[in-house]
């Protein structure tokens, strides 16, 4: 009987990530699906690392993800507390706030404005802003069919970087193989 208990090289062997510049073969494909300030972000910030990673990047923007790619909506995105349990005051962990304060009037601007500003200090863009970067990028930009047909959008009303309306099908086929995020 072996009382061998060393791992196998394989396992002690670290994976280390290459980090040569110039393209690669990987696509990465992003579902906006939500348009609120919060949530515009997650989506932007990853798709700009996989663009400097040199990975072929596709943002597909469905339902409330058009607030961040529609001309009327995308500079005055809002953040709420109201259903985010886990909202607290900035550097302020453990102490959270109470649901019931985010229905009251005001609430909503005085936390979209507290986002905004701790997004301005971290030199961070704002969406149209973070939008124009992303496209001068490389990044490819689709809205979604269905979703510009039930809010009556054309590609008139869109940010100019969006490059079609285009359906799920079409989505699909044009990020085949790629990583897919949702969000």
């Amino acid at each position: 009987m072996s009382t061998d208990t060393q791992a196998p090289d394989t396992m002690t062997t670290p994976i280390m990530p290459s980090f040569d510049s110039g393209p690669t073969d990987r696509k990465l494909a992003i579902i906006c699906s939500k348009g609120n300030l919060d949530m515009a972000y997650p989506g932007l910030i990853l798709a700009n690392a996989a663009l400097g990673e040199g990975i072929e990047t596709h943002l597909f923007f469905t339902f409330w993800g058009f607030d961040m790619i529609n001309k009327k909506t995308m500079e005055h995105l809002k953040f709420s507390f109201v259903g985010n349990t886990a909202m607290h005051p900035p550097g302020h962990f453990g102490m959270y706030m109470p649901q019931t304060l985010g229905g009251l009037p005001g609430m909503t601007h005085m936390a979209t404005a507290m986002m905004k500003k701790q997004i301005a200090a971290l030199d961070v863009p704002e969406v149209p802003e973070f939008l124009e970067m992303l496209a001068a990028s490389g990044c490819h930009m689709w809205a979604c069919r269905m979703s510009a047909d039930m809010m009556n959008l054309v590609e008139d009303d869109l940010y100019e970087g969006v490059e079609g309306i285009i359906s799920a099908t079409d989505f699909i086929e044009l990020t085949d193989g790629a990583q897919l995020l949702f969000i």
